[in-house]
Formats: structure tokens, sequence, C-alpha cells
């Protein structure tokens, strides 16, 4: 990656993502931010961290210090039940934010795993307060991600509570085609990172029962799958199964 100033020497402190330079700004930070308040926002990020499917980014419990935008990867929250069972609170992926979940209380409440390699931007959150009262349109932005996280968590309450099987796992597969167009790619066709036991949890679905909802899309030709591998097929369908009417 080009370094902006030229005359500086390479270093281990350098060699990092600058917010300016890398193609999820548009994602991660909100729109109208001058140059100099982007500079200053790439001051703030302190160091990018590479994590290997299956490595934990932070666990529940731990003091929370930073946020972590998401270069590259998907990963999984959850928290551990008291039978011992883990429970999936969430998927993120390129481009999202993690670690929010430590604000209030300065520990994390729950941990997050990669579910792939993954490489994730680190921002220490205490320079972030600093620099968002400085600059009000990032203050605003990261008002309006916290608040998101609160509605996509009463989202799924509410999902959770009044939704059967089917209609759970069709919002779950229209959101992530949502998500993964935003980030340019195919809303039609994508790979899960997830298992379906993964998927169950979150849904608050057992497996047997995601399994099936799986096989009843495909033999009504909602979807295609192969393995981890989905296409949307009918999309349209989909969005009739949530919205209770019948389908053709």
């Amino acid at each position: 990656m080009p370094n902006r100033k030229a005359a500086q020497p390479i270093s281990l402190a350098v060699v990092k993502t600058a917010c300016s330079n890398c193609n999820l700004h548009e994602l991660c930070l909100p729109l109208g931010l001058s140059h100099e308040e982007v500079e200053k926002l790439d001051e703030v990020v302190s160091a990018r961290r590479r994590l290997k499917r299956g490595e934990h980014l932070y666990r529940a419990g731990e003091e929370f210090n930073s946020i972590y935008a998401i270069r590259s990867g998907f990963f999984k929250t959850d928290v551990l039940l008291e039978d011992g069972r883990e429970q999936v609170t969430g998927f993120q992926m390129t481009g999202e934010l993690l670690g929010l979940d430590g604000i209030s209380t300065e520990q994390h409440s729950c941990n997050a795993v990669a579910l792939e390699d993954s490489e994730v931007c680190t921002i220490p959150f205490s320079n972030l307060e600093g620099l968002s009262r400085e600059i009000k349109t990032l203050q605003h932005h990261f008002h309006k991600v916290m608040s998101r996280e609160i509605v996509r968590d009463h989202g799924v309450m509410m999902l959770l509570g009044t939704m059967r099987a089917e209609e759970r796992l069709a919002a779950f597969l229209l959101n992530l085609s949502q998500r993964f167009t935003a980030r340019g790619y195919s809303p039609a066709e994508f790979y899960l990172r997830m298992t379906r036991e993964e998927i169950g949890s979150y849904l608050g679905l057992k497996l047997e029962t995601v399994s099936r909802a799986f096989s009843r899309f495909q033999e009504e030709g909602l979807i295609a799958v192969q393995q981890k591998h989905i296409r949307i097929l009918n999309i349209t369908g989909l969005k009739q199964l949530m919205s209770h009417h019948p389908r053709n």
C-alpha cells in the first residue's frame, strides 16, 4: 500500500490501514468528512490485526479498550449460557464494527470469534472519543452506529418472538443479501461462513429445524444450496414469505 507521506521512512507504525486509502471507508466512515478530518482519523487507527479462523478477537469479561472495524473476513459474537451452551448474538462482516458491547460497562459482554481468516482495524476508544468531540460529523456517525445496533437487537427480539421457523430463516437470508449488496457483492449468491448450528443458535431454532427449512426452500425453488454456498432463486418469494403472503 503506498504511503501518503513519501518522505517518511517506512516503519511498523506506517504499515497500517489508513482510513483515507481504505476501500471500505464509505461503509465504515461518515460521508462528508474533509480530507484533513480523515487524516486525523488515520492517526486514531492504531494498528491492523489479523486473526485466523476460530481465533477470538476478544472474550466476555475482558477490559474494553478499543472498537474494531472489520477490514476483511467474517465474525460471530456469542455469550456463554449458564448451562454451558453458546448463544450466538450476531454475525458481523466486512465494513462493520465490533466491540460496541463494551462501551457501557468498560468490559466486553460477549465473545467475538473469527469465522474465517480476517483482518480488523483497531481503534482505541479513548482516542476516538476525543476526536469525536472535535469532529461533530464523526460523533453523529457513531451515534447512528450505536442506534443501529439497538434497532438490530430489537429486530432480533421481534423475529424470535413473532415469526415461524421458515420466516426467521427467510429474514436471515434477506438480511445477508442486503448487507452483501451494500458491499458491492451479489445479492443473490453468497457463501455462508457460519454453520447451520450457529444459524439455529442465532435464530432460536434447533439444528434439525434449520436443516428442514433449508430443504423446503430448495424444494420450493426459493434457493439453491450446495453445502455452504447459497443462491437465491426467488427473492420475491422469500419476501412474500416474510409478509405472510401466499407464494405462487
